[in-house]
């Protein structure tokens, strides 16, 4: 039996991170790593959504995860998203992150041409050969990737030793426990229901707004280990609540968080890509009222 503990917790999706040209910035991207790490999360997600992945070429993904292993290596736990629309450059991602060393591999399933399962499940296969001996993590995304995992496709994966979970960010809880109920580890994926999650079975979570307030989801996963899911559920409306503002924005809620995360004092990973909105004149009262209520809340509940 494969010990799961190093998964058990709190995994920030990691931001993209470019310099004022727009370019990745390796500077930057170890600012951030280096940023997570003293707020004391479980591990970090890497290239995936919140990482602007499908906007980013082979090349800007491996210099990301290169910068963040310089950083992370050895002191938190990395789950590295290495799916591209196709299977060749998804398997040189696949190889190139276990040549760094991460913990696991994640992919999410071909999207625009809707395979059959048993197509999904070559492409997964085969990205995980890549990687021998590297954990394997399905990202099961259905309202992105509109292809939806099933028990039956699990089924399958789970014949491949190196598949040990599921990143499920499908909103349904159930999902949660017919995964668990399959055998596999389940991160929770939708940030507003990380508690409802957690009760459902999933080892931990994978969010994109905790890097803007990591404190409050490290919060919430302590007081439930604790057993006080009241003070927990407190701490999730109120990041429930956060979300919202961060969606309210004409920006992007990514170039909302890398504001919010600026105007607290945190490091400046720049705007986001396009086609992705960039923060707007109009969306700057916004960004500092959200700013300081994080921070007032980080205060309250750390």
């Amino acid at each position: 039996m494969k010990d799961t503990r190093k998964y058990q917790g709190i995994f920030p999706a990691f931001y993209a991170c470019y310099d004022d040209n727009g370019a990745i910035s390796p500077e930057r991207v170890r600012a951030l790593a280096e940023y997570l790490i003293g707020k004391g999360v479980t591990g970090l997600y890497v290239g995936g959504s919140s990482g602007e992945c499908i906007y980013h070429s082979v090349a800007e993904r491996k210099l990301v995860l290169e910068n963040v292993m310089a950083v992370a290596k050895g002191k938190i736990t990395i789950i590295a998203h290495v799916a591209c629309n196709n299977t060749a450059d998804s398997r040189e991602l696949a190889a190139h992150a276990e040549s760094l060393g991460v913990d696991a591999i994640a992919a999410i399933p071909p999207i625009y041409f809707h395979l059959p399962p048993y197509g999904v499940a070559q492409y997964w296969n085969d990205i995980s050969a890549a990687a021998p001996n590297t954990d394997f993590v399905i990202y099961n995304i259905p309202q992105l990737a509109g292809v939806a995992l099933s028990s039956a496709l699990l089924k399958e994966m789970l014949k491949n030793p190196r598949v040990i979970g599921v990143k499920n960010s499908s909103m349904p809880v159930q999902d949660i426990e017919m995964w668990r109920d399959e055998g596999a580890i389940v991160f929770n994926g939708p940030d507003e229901q990380l508690l409802s999650g957690l009760a459902a079975g999933a080892i931990g979570g994978i969010g994109g707004t905790y890097a803007v307030m990591p404190e409050l989801y490290l919060a919430i996963f302590r007081l439930f280990g604790e057993g006080r899911i009241a003070e927990a559920r407190e701490i999730q409306d109120a990041c429930c609540h956060m979300i919202y503002k961060l969606c309210a924005g004409h920006g992007n809620m990514y170039a909302m968080i890398k504001a919010v995360l600026r105007e607290m004092g945190g490091p400046d990973i720049g705007g986001v890509r396009a086609p992705l909105t960039q923060i707007q004149e109009e969306d700057l009262p916004l960004v500092k009222e959200t700013a300081e209520k994080i921070q007032e809340l980080v205060e309250k509940y750390r």
